[in-house]
Formats: structure tokens, sequence, C-alpha cells
């Protein structure tokens, strides 16, 4: 696809674009909006993660806001960068491309140096009403290092387009955890997306959580080495009223022995929708690779709609591949013997949905992420 110009409406994303045809872009930006005000520095408020780590980096309306520089523990950098090259993956991904090419600031740098394990929250806030901001930030995992990237979408005012791309390099036997809340008003519209790559030996995990916008997409990409390199790639979506999430992700294994562990599910009520689109490339030579995927969702209206595409695309011989998908709803034999037991017919709903989604949260290795997840989604059911 051609270099995305937001004066040209052809050029955005579309349901002609096969990777966005459950999400029509075009339908919601069919003109370039003003740049997004300045905010004034200094931390606006707590992120959802501020418990959790001193180390803090914040994102305002697509610009570097404020940093915890006097608090920054050793072995955790932030520099900053006037000219980056562009991503490697802008073919892939066209509006990373675009963010790449607009942003309004320098882009910051995050590196996580070998030693202790580190965390750092990654906080992007849009605070606009009818305007648009684009922002790039870069991780770096340096070898043997150990690191937590807790990262929250949080969004003020109405009807904005935030666009953000987070670029993601784990170096040799290092390891990534990456946790992402999304919390934006129901008409924005919002795409977050991400490019991992690993080198051997590497292991990312990520966990997303989504509660939906007018439009919503996450896009993560990754280029899985193999060569004992790992991926667990998760996701979860609460969606009610108009709201629309689209988790998508490409993960491609081109070397021997790599591992790939994918679990997403999903709740969608009213006149929600919720979008799951997961792939996963074994290249020729990649042979050895374990990959396995799983989307399930519960449909809680009867206009709420679920679209799921999984996909293996296997061009090596000695693998073990598998991909599982079920949409349907809440099961009818627990919640009568629920009733019959007491419970009313909301709570006992709200406690097996709670129990649904809380096989993805309990896969988050960070114990502290982990309970502000569980938090978060309980106070939504």
């Amino acid at each position: 696809m051609s270099m995305v110009d937001l004066r040209n409406p052809s050029t955005v994303p579309s349901r002609r674009t096969e990777a966005w045809k459950y999400s029509d872009l075009r339908r919601y930006l069919r003109d370039e909006p003003p740049i997004s005000p300045k905010l004034a520095e200094g931390e606006p408020n707590d992120g959802p993660f501020k418990a959790l780590t001193t180390n803090e980096l914040l994102i305002a309306n697509g610009r570097m806001n404020w940093w915890s520089e006097d608090d920054l523990t050793e072995g955790v950098e932030i520099s900053s960068h006037a000219a980056p090259d562009a991503p490697r993956m802008a073919d892939r991904m066209p509006m990373a491309a675009l963010a790449a090419a607009k942003a309004l600031d320098d882009v910051f740098i995050v590196s996580f140096k070998a030693g202790a394990p580190r965390t750092l929250a990654l906080r992007w806030l849009s605070d606009a009403v009818k305007t648009g901001h684009h922002a790039r930030v870069g991780i770096v995992v340096e070898a043997g290092a150990t690191a937590t990237l807790l990262e929250s979408y949080e969004g003020w005012g109405e009807a904005y387009l935030a666009n953000h791309l987070v670029e993601i390099v784990v170096e040799d036997g290092a390891t990534l955890e990456r946790i992402v809340l999304i919390e934006e008003p129901a008409d924005a519209v919002s795409i977050a997306s991400a490019e991992v790559h690993l080198s051997k030996g590497a292991t990312f995990a990520q966990t997303s959580v989504a509660s939906g916008t007018r439009l919503q997409r996450l896009e993560t990409q990754v280029n899985h080495p193999g060569d004992g390199a790992s991926v667990r790639l998760d996701g979860l979506y609460a969606l009610s009223g108009e709201r629309h999430t689209d988790l998508t992700s490409v993960v491609r294994h081109g070397g021997l022995n790599g591992v790939t562990s994918q679990l997403t599910k999903g709740v969608v009520r009213d006149t929600a929708r919720g979008v799951f689109q997961g792939k996963i490339v074994v290249e020729r030579g990649a042979d050895g690779t374990d990959a396995r995927m799983g989307h399930h969702a519960l449909i809680l209206g009867e206009r709420a709609e679920v679209d799921a595409k999984p996909e293996l695309e296997i061009y090596a011989d000695d693998v073990q591949c598998a991909h599982g998908n079920t949409v349907g709803n809440l099961d009818e034999s627990a919640l009568f013997y629920m009733q019959q037991r007491g419970i009313p017919l909301d709570e006992a709903r709200a406690l097996l949905t709670q129990a649904f989604l809380f096989e993805v949260v309990d896969r988050i290795a960070h114990e502290g992420a982990r309970e502000v997840v569980r938090s978060w989604l309980t106070a939504r059911l």
C-alpha cells in the first residue's frame, strides 16, 4: 500500500484493504484534523501503573511531556533522536509509517541494561477535541537484560485522532514483558502500532487490554528469529455501546526452533464490534517451530458483532502449529445453576464473564501488573 496522506482519503486504509477490511479507517478520516495543542509540561495525574515503578515517560498529544529523569533507576536510560530512520516494517504497517513521518517531536528511546530486572511506565496521553497527533517511541532491551514495559493509552476530550508507534528491539538472551492497557473516549480514533525485532534466545511476552473507541486498532508485528527465541502474544477486549476494537498481529518465524503462544479473548455487548486478526507465518527453513493460536469470544447482545480471522501460513515441513476460534454465548446451564444457588442473574453473568476473561489475565507474569489489569477488568464487568 502507498504512503498514507490524510489530505487524500483514497490513501487511507479502508474495507477494500485486506488487512483493514473489518476496520474501515477511511470512514472516519475523510479530512486531516488540525494538530493537537501542546499540553502544559508536567505529570498531569497518576497513570494506572503509577504504584509499580518510579521510571516513567509521558507522551502527551504527540510530544514528550515529562519523564522521571531524577528518579530513573540504574540500568534504565532515556535518550532522544532527532532524525531516526524510517520504521523497518513501514511497508507492512501504513499507519506506523505515517506516525513516523508525522511525529510532532524527537523520538525518545528507552534502553534497558543488563542486570537486575527493570520496569518502566510508558504513558500515551491524549487530551484533545477534534484534532490529531502522531508520535513514535523506541524500546531497546540489551543483551541479557530483563525488563517490563507498562504501557497505558489514556484519553480525554473527544473525536480526536491518536496515532502511535512503538519500535521494540530485544537483543540476545534478553526478556521483555509488555502490558498494554487502553482507556479512551468512545468517539476517538486510536491507532497503536508496534514492530518487534527479536534476536536469538530472546523472550517477548505481550498482553493487550482494550475497551474500544469509535475505531481502535492495536497492531503488533513480530520478526521471530527462531534460534531459541519465544513469544507469548495475548489480548483481551471488553466492549459495550458502539465501541470497536481491532487486535491485529503477525508473527513471522524465520529460523529453527522458535516458539509462539497466542491467546485472545473478548466480550462484546450492545452494538459493539470486536475484531481479531492473527497470522503466524513459518518461513522456509524454520523447522522445529511450535506455534499455537487461540481466539475465543462471547457475544452478549443481539446486535453485537465479532469478526475473527486466525491464519497459519506454513512453508516448512517439520513444525507443530495449530489455531482455534470460537464465538458464542454464556453457558445457560451454568447461569441456571448459579441462580438456583441464590446469585442474581446480572451478578451471575458478570462472574462467568470474569472467569472467561481471567484466563488471559492470569498469564501475565508481572504480579503487580496482573493485579492492576484484574481490578480494571472487574470494575468494568
